[in-house]
């Protein structure tokens, strides 16, 4: 299967100059009458590694259903690569692979007979299918699982065959939702370096998650979303920047005095005999602080970000939309 980069109105240059997925003025509401996604708009670039953030019942998985066909909307367009979801389904899905958050594959099957059968629902002959199953469960680190059956595989293991059974249709946009869901920092970090991977050879992701370090550790942009609106959106660098605060823990030599010294503008906190929780305007000078410590007899012998900027932000931006008066959505009513 060669996949689909324009729609058959479009010219043949329209593809690459659209952006990966364009939503526009997104509205769905369920036959409950609730509101999920009130008028969304957002762009992904080609290219790009892109998080979608925002808290239970805010409208994500909403959105990522609606995106891949999986979910009908009320209003609004959305185009992947230049290609209308509406008019061109087939087309658009064609350039779209999937990772949900749930595990839905057989596991009594092997992990190639799963990404070749996957790859022949979708018109790709079985010789071409076998060489990409080679190819991306090398990629995932499970080519020695090949032939095993999928329910004997880790937590970790079975992600990463979520992720490569995605790959398999050499989908221009992959969309992750929760990929890491429910395994440990190793594994999670394991499966970050597969994503860059996986995007610096061209592809354009899409990632959900609650793990906001993550975001900030993958991503280039960002929009977060609350009560089915976007609240903010843009470069991950800039959002950031937003934030005039910052959290650093401080390793000490020996144990620190009873009585903390008062430092204009920071707030120290003794996190244990030898730690130092210090919060301070992200344009106070360091040096300046680690004098004031000196005097005070305080020596650092190391220091490490303590704040996760990216939560901060979440939490300040969601809270303030909170303010409005606006009554919170059920979680289990809206994904």
């Amino acid at each position: 299967m060669t996949p689909a980069t324009a729609s058959p109105t479009a010219s043949p240059n329209a593809a690459h100059a659209a952006p990966a997925l364009s939503v526009r003025e997104l509205r769905k509401t369920y036959d409950n009458k609730v509101q999920a996604l009130k008028g969304v708009s957002l762009d992904v670039a080609p290219g790009d590694f892109f998080a979608l953030l925002g808290p239970n019942g805010a409208g994500k998985s909403t959105l990522i259903g609606i995106v891949s066909s999986l979910v009908n909307l009320s209003e609004g367009s959305v185009s992947i690569f230049g290609v209308d979801l509406q008019r061109h389904r087939d087309a658009a899905m064609r350039l779209i692979g999937l990772v949900p958050q749930e595990l839905n594959f057989n596991m009594f099957e092997k992990p190639v007979d799963i990404l070749v059968n996957y790859a022949g629902f979708y018109g790709v002959p079985r010789e071409e299918a076998l060489k990409r199953a080679e190819v991306e469960l090398k990629r995932a680190h499970l080519w020695e699982k090949a032939t095993v059956m999928s329910r004997t595989l880790s937590g970790g293991m079975k992600r990463r065959l979520m992720i490569a059974r995605a790959m398999m249709t050499q989908p221009r946009l992959l969309i992750l939702d929760e990929p890491t869901a429910g395994v440990d920092i190793e594994i999670r970090r394991g499966m970050w370096k597969t994503l860059k991977e996986i995007n610096a050879a061209g592809t354009t992701i899409i990632l959900t998650t609650h793990y906001l370090e993550e975001a900030e550790s993958l991503c280039r942009n960002l929009a977060i979303i609350d009560r089915g609106r976007i609240v903010e959106q843009g470069p991950m660098k800039a959002l950031l920047a937003k934030l005039d605060v910052e959290g650093f823990l401080l390793d000490i030599d020996g144990t620190l005095p009873a009585q903390l010294p008062l430092i204009e503008g920071t707030t120290l906190t003794a996190t244990d005999d030898h730690t130092l929780d210090i919060e301070m305007p992200r344009a106070m000078d360091l040096n300046r602080v680690f004098a004031a410590l000196g005097d005070a007899g305080i020596r650092v012998r190391s220091m490490r970000t303590k704040s996760n900027r990216l939560e901060e932000l979440f939490v300040r931006l969601t809270g303030e939309n909170a303010q409005d008066g606006t009554a919170q959505t059920p979680p289990e009513q809206v994904a």
